[in-house]
């Protein structure tokens, strides 16, 4: 029985281009595997796999009875819906552990770095196995994504020099020039719809029993919003009540100016102050230097929550 490789629900670059880094490596090692996807490619990473001639990985909704090696997250809420009916063989990820438990033993390589495919160059080299030059180029598009081309707080040493190593498997002399090429793409928004938008990069965490979903948008220059965040305010209150959620957030990342316009609305309206120390004015505020939604946003946001 083959396992699916599968990142989280609304996947990102890391998710997709992580789940066929690490299939093709396990299938590498002998072990069978497929890459799968909870959802559709984001504009960036429909970008990155154009870009090294990838097709998107199979998309899998349901995996009751399958083997699942996990990409990117560790939280039941991120999971395939039936994922207690499946069995969970690994987890790769870069983010604080999650609700996710097993009734087996399971592989784990979970790291305090910038990108879950950092975790997977890690993993190729444990295995001494060689990494085609397509796949290196999606695995150092997915590094330069999630670290903001290493401007986050989350990236390390090992992301830089995993880049660094994967741009030269891949060829690639200016790997920040493609990076700011696909955060260009990240910043292309007109004409799309604000559910989608609000959607593109949006995770649902447990905090202490409450449902807060937090989405985030990256770009190059915050301007871009401009004509549209009355919608995107619209929208998010429009999803608070469909998941009857506790909170929503969405960070508008400048990744020029670094820092996070954050629109809120929640059951709560201190919400803010308690976790940044700052209040929201009309369900906005802003957090100088806040790129990171894993380690600058959700800890606080958890705190608050105690």
């Amino acid at each position: 029985m083959p396992m699916y490789v599968v990142g989280h629900k609304i996947p990102d670059s890391d998710s997709i281009c992580g789940a066929i880094a690490l299939a093709y490596l396990k299938n590498q090692i002998g072990e069978e595997a497929i890459a799968a996807r909870l959802g559709e490619p984001s504009p960036e990473t429909a970008f990155i796999l154009d870009r090294f001639g990838f097709e998107a990985p199979l998309y899998k909704e349901h995996y009751a009875g399958e083997q699942v090696y996990i990409v990117d997250h560790s939280e039941l809420t991120q999971a395939p819906d039936d994922i207690a009916q499946a069995t969970i063989v690994g987890i790769v990820d870069h983010h604080k552990l999650g609700d996710l438990t097993t009734s087996t033993p399971l592989e784990c390589w979970i790291r305090p770095v910038g990108c879950s495919n950092t975790v997977i160059k890690m993993m190729y080299d444990f295995y001494n196995v060689e990494i085609p030059k397509d796949i290196a180029g999606i695995m150092m598009c997915a590094i330069l994504s999630d670290t903001v081309i290493f401007k986050s707080p989350t990236c390390t040493t090992a992301d830089i020099k995993c880049v660094e190593a994967l741009a030269e498997i891949a060829g690639i002399e200016d790997y920040k020039a493609l990076g700011m090429e696909m955060f260009k793409v990240k910043s292309a928004v007109e004409g799309t719809p604000a559910r989608d938008l609000v959607m593109r990069d949006f995770k649902d965490f447990n905090m202490n029993g409450n449902l807060v979903g937090i989405g985030q948008l990256e770009v190059i220059d915050l301007s871009v919003f401009d004509s549209v965040k009355a919608e995107l305010e619209a929208d998010i209150a429009a999803l608070k009540a469909e998941g009857n959620r506790h909170s929503v957030l969405l960070l508008l990342t400048d990744i020029m100016k670094e820092g996070s316009e954050v629109l809120v609305v929640s059951d709560d309206a201190d919400l803010t102050e308690r976790a940044y120390g700052k209040a929201s004015e009309k369900g906005r505020v802003w957090l100088d230097g806040v790129l990171s939604r894993k380690k600058q946003v959700v800890p606080p946001l958890q705190d608050a929550f105690a």
